[in-house]
């Protein structure tokens, strides 16, 4: 399974042409305590950079971008009945979707974790 990141703070890993995608630990860390998230529905087709969920904390309220196209194949229920997850573990339980690549060359344009942790330094 191969992780990648966005300039957007979004990670997505990737197994078999499925993406499964959620907010960096930094990103959480930025928006403390999530008490909201809006998924986007099974079958809902993405394009990449596009908006594809929100995720409401007790400071601001941000869009969630898709990192790559494709077609939804399940959100995180847990995780609009329990937005805390996001906080409790961002790159784990607390992911937001999944969603079936539609073109695998869109990845190229992703980072690498070191990369991104590089980002995050530079940027942060």
């Amino acid at each position: 399974m191969t992780v990648y990141f966005t300039d957007q703070h979004e990670w997505l890993s990737v197994e078999g042409g499925i993406a499964t995608v959620g907010i960096t630990k930094y990103a959480a860390e930025q928006l403390g305590d999530v008490v909201f998230v809006e998924l986007p529905a099974k079958g809902k087709s993405l394009t990449a950079k596009g908006e594809a969920a929100v995720v409401e904390s007790v400071k601001a309220a941000s869009d969630v971008y898709a990192p790559v196209s494709g077609e939804v194949t399940e959100s995180n229920d847990a995780v609009t009945a329990e937005p805390s997850k996001v906080n409790e573990d961002p790159q784990g339980e607390g992911w937001f979707f999944k969603l079936k690549l539609a073109d695998e060359s869109e990845l190229a344009g992703l980072m690498d974790e070191t990369a991104y942790e590089k980002f995050v330094r530079d940027h942060g």
